[in-house]
């Protein structure tokens, strides 16, 4: 289901829908890669995308998940498992780079993961080391759109 021509910037995923589960193949539980994701309407003058992917009721504080930036504004979809040519990826909360799928701990309960798409009319230009606080500075002033697709995750229990 595409988005229509009369919204802004939209993210969807064709395996689970906005404010709905997360199926397990791309979570801990499974084979721990990214959810394909769709992406419509990009604002006309975007230079870029990012994406912040994260778990803000993570036991720990917000949990960053993914972090990528300087996506082409061209881009589509991101496929299962890929990352977009030309992206950068920064390192997630653990300290990899790339997709860290939704991992709960047991008793925390139900967790949303947000991901967070932005379109720029710049290109970010950083280093694959940046962090979520130099990204976020580096776009601060230069975001066109922002869009974001929710999906819930449980740790399952005893």
């Amino acid at each position: 289901m595409a988005a229509e021509d009369n919204q802004g910037l939209d993210i969807i995923s064709p395996v689970f829908r906005n404010g709905s589960p997360i199926p397990p193949q791309y979570t801990c539980r499974g084979q721990n890669v990214n959810p394909p994701l769709n992406i419509f309407n990009v604002p006309d003058g975007a230079q870029s995308l990012t994406l912040i992917m994260h778990d803000p009721d993570a036991v720990s504080g917000d949990y960053l998940h993914w972090l990528m930036w300087d996506i082409p504004p061209g881009t589509d979809s991101i496929p299962v498992n890929s990352v977009p040519v030309g992206a950068v990826q920064g390192p997630n909360g653990g300290g990899s780079s790339g997709y860290s799928g939704p991992c709960p701990p047991k008793g925390t309960g139900t967790h949303h993961y947000v991901f967070d798409f932005y379109a720029l009319d710049t290109t970010l230009d950083l280093p694959s080391g940046s962090g979520i606080q130099d990204v976020i500075k580096a776009q601060a002033g230069h975001v066109l759109d922002h869009c974001e697709l929710v999906g819930l995750f449980a740790a399952e229990e005893d």
